[in-house]
């Protein structure tokens, strides 16, 4: 099945979801943030056919989302490592995790988060970079940016009617 591509559209929502957009590759970082960096870990792990896998983890190393390293010569093979803009979707994947602890785990949350400086259990919280105050859909209003066109809001509710 031929994948859609967002390329074109003037949204950052859109573009993440270009690289990362479907279960597998979410799986795949989420799994490379509990520290799988081996191919055959991740098919392990997530049960995923080889040539699925392979082409999910060809497009994040092609999005700048995971870097190939070498770790054996014959035959030859490399870990699949987070770099930094990989690692900045650790908020995605935190806040995917409590939505479905949430809403989606009847016995529980799988898996919990420890802050290491801390030792406490974690619950991730969106705050103001300003104020500190905790934020919520209902507390922020969108507003255009540099890299916005004038069609970007058309048919929103922030658009002109």
């Amino acid at each position: 099945m031929q994948r859609t591509s967002f390329e074109e559209m003037n949204c950052s929502v859109a573009q993440c979801l270009d690289a990362v957009g479907d279960w597998w590759t979410l799986l795949v970082v989420r799994d490379a943030f509990l520290g799988v960096t081996r191919f055959d870990d991740f098919q392990v792990r997530l049960g995923i056919s080889r040539n699925i896998l392979t082409e999910r983890l060809n497009r994040l190393v092609d999005a700048g989302v995971f870097k190939r390293v070498p770790y054996q010569q014959h035959p030859p093979r490399s870990e699949y490592r987070l770099t930094e803009k990989g690692r900045d979707l650790w908020h995605v994947i935190t806040a995917m995790r409590q939505w479905g602890d949430r809403w989606a785990a009847p016995n529980g949350p799988p898996l919990k988060l420890r802050h290491k400086a801390c030792g406490h259990v974690i619950q991730a919280v969106t705050a103001c970079s300003h104020c500190g105050e905790p934020l919520e859909a209902r507390a922020v209003m969108a507003l255009l940016g540099p890299g916005a066109t004038e069609r970007d809001l058309d048919r929103t509710a922030l658009g002109h009617p």
